[in-house]
Order: C-alpha cells, then sequence, then structure tokens
C-alpha cells in the first residue's frame, strides 16, 4: 500500500523521455508490438497504430491543435517509436533500453554552455551533483593481451551466416559456460547481422546492444538497422549478439504467464506485515522459478562474462578491434568490455550511460531520482493542459496521483481484458509513460478513465512495460534483467527491514517513486546465487577515445552517471545533449548525431565537454 504523504507537494523532478537505447534507431519496441505468426517475428504497425492497444481500443491522438510538450512532437518517429526498452531496476523498473522522448533538433556547442559542465566527472550543475562512487569500489582491471590456450578452440570458430528473419544473416557459436573452468560445458549464443551496403569500403562492423539487461540485441539490429544514417550502413556491418541469457542466447527461463500475472500485481509498498509476507513470498517464488527452470546458467550471466563473449565474437568478426554502440545498460557493458580490453577498443559510443562505480542502493536511489524528474516534467506539461486529469499546479497533480494510488490500493480497478488494476501495476503504467513523452497523451488519458473506474488503458501500458503478449505470454527480458543484476552486485537490502530504514532516504531523492524503487531492491536478497561481481570504477588506460553521451534529464540513466562513467575513462570525452528522455543518440537531436556520425565514420571525436542544446 502506497503511503500518504500528507500535505508534500509530490513532485519529482522531471525528465520525460524514455529510454530511446537505440541510434537513430531505438530499440524495437513501440507501444504495440504485433507478432506475425507467420514467421515469428515482431513487426511494428505503422502510421498512428502504434497507439493501439492490445485490447483493439486506440489511444486517442492529440488533437492537431494541441501544442505538444516542450520540444516534443505529437507523435515519435520510427526510429523514436523503435526505442522502448529502457534499464529497468532491480524488480520491475530496471535499465533496458527503451522509448525516446520527442525532441526537436538543436544547435551544438564546443565546451560548456548553460552552466559548468567537466568529463572529469568531478563537477556538478544545474541537473544535481555526480553521485558519489560506491566506498568499496576499485578499478576493473585488464585480461591478459594473449588469449589462453584452454579458451584457443573459441577463438579459432567459424561463422555459418545463414539468411534470417528476411534480410538479415544469423550465426550461432560457442562460448564456454564458466571461463574460469572452459571444459565445464559451453553455451550457444546468437548473433545477427545487417551487411554494410558500401562494399570494399566498410570499416568493420558495429556491434550494437539496446539496453537491459535482458533486451535482444538480435531485435534491435531487425527493428533499426534502417533507420541508421546511411553513412554508417554503408561503412558497417550492423551486429547484434544476444548477450549469454538473453533472447536467443541460452536464455534464462523463471516463470510461466500466469505465475508472472500474480508476480507482477504483488503489492509493491507494504505498510503492514501481511503486505511484507506476500511482497517476500512473491519474490522468493520468481527466485525458485528461475533456478528451478535455469540451474546453473544463472551463476554464469555476468556482465563480465557477456563482455568476454563480446570479445569472442570480435575475434570471429575478423576485427582487430571493436567497434561498438551501447546504450542504457549497454554501456555498462560495453565500458566492461573497454576495462578488460582497453587494447582492443575501437570507436566506442556509449549513450545514456550507467555508472559501475554503483553499488545497488546508489543506483536504485539515483534511477528513483531520475523517474522524479521524469514525473515532474510529464506535471508540469499536464496541468497546463485542458484534459489534464490531476488539476492546474504541479503539487496537486503529485497528491492527485497518489490519492489515485491509495484508492487502487484498496479496491482495485476492473479492465476491459478481465483482469484487475492493482496499485503495483497502476505504478508501471505511469513508470512505463515517463520513459517517452509520446505517450503523455496516453498517461493523461489513462489516469482521467482510472479516476472514472476503467484501469484498462494503465493496464496497457504496464503490460507495455513487462511486453506482455496478449495471449499473457512473457519475454525473456524480466527474467533475464533480474538473473544479471543480482549475480553482477550484491544485494541492496539483507530484508524488509534494512528496506524500511532506507525510506526515508529513497523519499528524500525521489518523493513520488521512491518508495517503489526502494522495494524493488528487495528481489536480489532472495537470489538463490551468490553474486560474483562488485562496483568497481573503469580506466581502460591506454584506450582510444571512447564517447559518453549524457541526457541532463534522462530518467532512468541520470546525466551524474555520465560524468562520472566520462571522468573514470582515461580516454572518456563527455557529449551532452541538455534535454529529456532516456538517450540522445536518434532521437531527433541533429547536434548529437552529428557527432557521434562523424566519430563513428572518420574516428574524430567530440571535444571533452561538447554541449547540444534542446
Amino acid at each position: 500500500m502506497r503511503r500518504m504523504r500528507g500535505d508534500r507537494v509530490l513532485i519529482p523532478s522531471p525528465a520525460a523521455g524514455g529510454p530511446a537505447d537505440a541510434g537513430r534507431a531505438g530499440y524495437a519496441r513501440d507501444s504495440r508490438r504485433v507478432i506475425i505468426a507467420a514467421s515469428g517475428r515482431l513487426a511494428r504497425p505503422r502510421g498512428r497504430q502504434w497507439h493501439r492497444a492490445r485490447t483493439g481500443r486506440r489511444s486517442p491522438p492529440v488533437p492537431a491543435s494541441e501544442p505538444a510538450p516542450a520540444s516534443a512532437p505529437a507523435y515519435a518517429s520510427e526510429g523514436e517509436r523503435n526505442t522502448m526498452r529502457a534499464a529497468r531496476p532491480l524488480r520491475r523498473f530496471a535499465p533496458v533500453a527503451a522509448t525516446v522522448s520527442l525532441l526537436l533538433a538543436a544547435g551544438c556547442t564546443s565546451g560548456p554552455a548553460n552552466g559548468p559542465v567537466s568529463g572529469s566527472g568531478s563537477s556538478s550543475d544545474s541537473h544535481g551533483p555526480v553521485a558519489a562512487a560506491a566506498p568499496a569500489a576499485t578499478p576493473l582491471e585488464p585480461l591478459p593481451t594473449e588469449i589462453p590456450p584452454a579458451l584457443a578452440t573459441y577463438y579459432a570458430q567459424q561463422l555459418g551466416w545463414q539468411s534470417c528473419d528476411g534480410d538479415f544473416e544469423c550465426a550461432t557459436f560457442k562460448v564456454p559456460v564458466d571461463y574460469a573452468d572452459p571444459a565445464a560445458g559451453d553455451l550457444t549464443l546468437t548473433a545477427a547481422r545487417k551487411r554494410s551496403t558500401g562494399g570494399a569500403d566498410r570499416l568493420g562492423s558495429l556491434l550494437l546492444n539496446p539496453g537491459g539487461p535482458g533486451g535482444s540485441a538480435v531485435e534491435y539490429l531487425e527493428g533499426t538497422a534502417r533507420t541508421f544514417d546511411p553513412g554508417v550502413r554503408a561503412k558497417y556491418d550492423l551486429v547484434g549478439l544476444d548477450p549469454r541469457g538473453v533472447g536467443r542466447s541460452s536464455p534464462v527461463r523463471c516463470l510461466d504467464g500466469a505465475r508472472m500475472d500474480a508476480f507482477t500485481a504483488v503489492d509493491l509498498t507494504p505498510d503492514d506485515q501481511a503486505e511484507t509476507d506476500a511482497l517476500v513470498a512473491a519474490d522468493k517464488e520468481f527466485a525458485k522459478g528461475c533456478q528451478d527452470h535455469s540451474g546453473a546458467l544463472l551463476g554464469h550471466v555476468s556482465t563480465v562474462e557477456a563482455a568476454r563473449d563480446m570479445d569472442v565474437l570480435r575475434a570471429l568478426l575478423g576485427d582487430g578491434r571493436l567497434n561498438y554502440l551501447g546504450k542504457s545498460y549497454g554501456t555498462f557493458l560495453g565500458a566492461t568490455y573497454a576495462g578488460l580490453y582497453p587494447g582492443k577498443v575501437g570507436r566506442m559510443v556509449l549513450d545514456g550511460a550507467m555508472d559501475p562505480s554503483l553499488d545497488s542502493t546508489g543506483g536504485n536511489k539515483g534511477q528513483a531520482a531520475g523517474f522524479e524528474t521524469a514525473w515532474t516534467a510529464f506535471a508540469k506539461d499536464c496541468v497546463k493542459r485542458d484534459d489534464c486529469p490531476l488539476g492546474t499546479d504541479e503539487g496537486e497533480a503529485g497528491r492527485q496521483l497518489t490519492e489515485l494510488f491509495r484508492q487502487i490500493d484498496g479496491h482495485p480497478l476492473p479492465t476491459e481484458s478481465g483482469r484487475t488494476l492493482t496499485e503495483s501495476l497502476a505504478t508501471t503504467g505511469t513508470i512505463q509513460a515517463m520513459y517517452a513523452e509520446f505517450l503523455w497523451p496516453k498517461l493523461r488519458s489513462a489516469i482521467s478513465d482510472a479516476k472514472a473506474g476503467d484501469g484498462s488503458a494503465l493496464l496497457d501500458l504496464s503490460d507495455d512495460y513487462y511486453e506482455r503478449a496478449p495471449d499473457g505470454s512473457y519475454p525473456n527480458l524480466m527474467f533475464a534483467n533480474m538473473a544479471v543484476n543480482c549475480v553482477d552486485l550484491p544485494p541492496a537490502f539483507t530484508g524488509p527491514d534494512a528496506v524500511r530504514a532506507a525510506l526515508p532516504e529513497f523519499e528524500k531523492a525521489a518523493p513520488q517513486f521512491g518508495q517503489d524503487m526502494a522495494w524493488m531492491a528487495l528481489g536480489c536478497t532472495y537470489w538463490p546465487v551468490k553474486a560474483t561481481g562488485a562496483a568497481h570504477t573503469v580506466r581502460a588506460a591506454g584506450s582510444v577515445p571512447i564517447v559518453v553521451v549524457g541526457t541532463t534529464r534522462d530518467p532512468a540513466t541520470p546525466y551524474a552517471w555520465a560524468q562520472s562513467l566520462a571522468g573514470q575513462l582515461e580516454s572518456g570525452r563527455l557529449l551532452t545533449y541538455e534535454g529529456d528522455g532516456h538517450t540522445a543518440y536518434g532521437r531527433r537531436s541533429e547536434c548529437i548525431d552529428t557527432a557521434v556520425n562523424r566519430y563513428l565514420l572518420g574516428g574524430d571525436a567530440p571535444a571533452n565537454g561538447t554541449r547540444c542544446g534542446a
């Protein structure tokens, strides 16, 4: 149950866009994915149809006379729609590449603009101070440059590319389950590619990762390849590798659809023992389901292991260096690769950066503040509109949302699907819309419907977040998300009492969503395998310049994280987008796109501290 906060003004600090995890292409996940049964491929509705709900209802389009949110058109471009995956927090909302806010192209300046900025991560600006690293964070040490004899056979494989999913090619290859004991067995990983259009003039391969953890890079590639800059498509084979445990690469499996429905509906903000017991039981059941269906794989889906897999693929592709575009969690994966193999880094872009120096508590708290930022941006825009269901000032908007959630907690709402909308699902639906400004009209309409007693539209948004299919099934995304998060870092809390003790700190950072984010972090407490990773810094000494892109009002990966990562990297170049939304490349900023494309095509990295205005 969400506690009422009296007369406090519950307004988060804004930002609205969503995880765009896609370069001129985001994760192929518009708000409504349609499964084509004949081929098993995911196709995206065209035009305004992408607003259509799973139930067949259509969200009311924004009237032509209604101005779009500041710096945001009413509808997303195709490339922007194809980015509905974001960094998802540890239980429900974590870093996966996601939606993009619809921002117009802006001017670009080199050096500080609109306040000081530093690529060193040692400064702060109007968007908040750089987050402090976890006290125990130590540098990630590089691996030996020579391939160990026990791994030689993996690096000597031949990729057998075959036509797949239309005009793409797919191949599988083997990697050891455990790099410390290669003889213990193998995993099969799947990669897909779109061949370059430039023939002999190609520069090599550009490996893509949309984020997550848990986002399928194969689906991302297939949904976004044609939206990349023509010059990039001419010079690179675009390659998507589903990391171990994800998508088509030995996927983690946990719960069936009915059990996932129950899991996602459990109250995330308990205030009595019965609700606390139910939440703990749900987390334990999820963990047991993963253990029962995935077994030993759960101990070997870490980001370090996934980065080592990328180096195997780099060699099999015939590339001396890894060229890479990672968004959201994909930045953590890319930075890990750079830390392990600094001498093998090619042209690397890390957009919507995560900060590897943060522990689980710091990461969840920072992300809570990011969503708070997104909510404030939504509230500011909403109260200016005639159809806003939350009043006429920002403070009132927060109070009304809290009251609505309180009512839903006591009396879940009916929906057209026959399922009920619980408070947890209503919160998830609201969070989903924070990822992208083009979902704001739908959220306004959904809240209005909920106030009238119909939870259908908020449930649709929640289903979009989890990618729940019309038949009630769930993809591997959330299973892999939890599995990777729980093995990468020790749990944030030892149990419910520790969460309660941390609530004041979380609510101070994020009045609207702090409770939710704190309780979400409880899931890894009951994970069946111990974490193998820990918070660390990444220096990547000796690497070529690495471009770190940060958006000043990013909801899922706060701007301070980009500042920190760029500062940790010896060759980090911080490129800043002054605006809303999760990630920046491929999201209508000509300035950002030009800077990144120039770097990818010619190796000319932007000057550290370059800023692009909204």
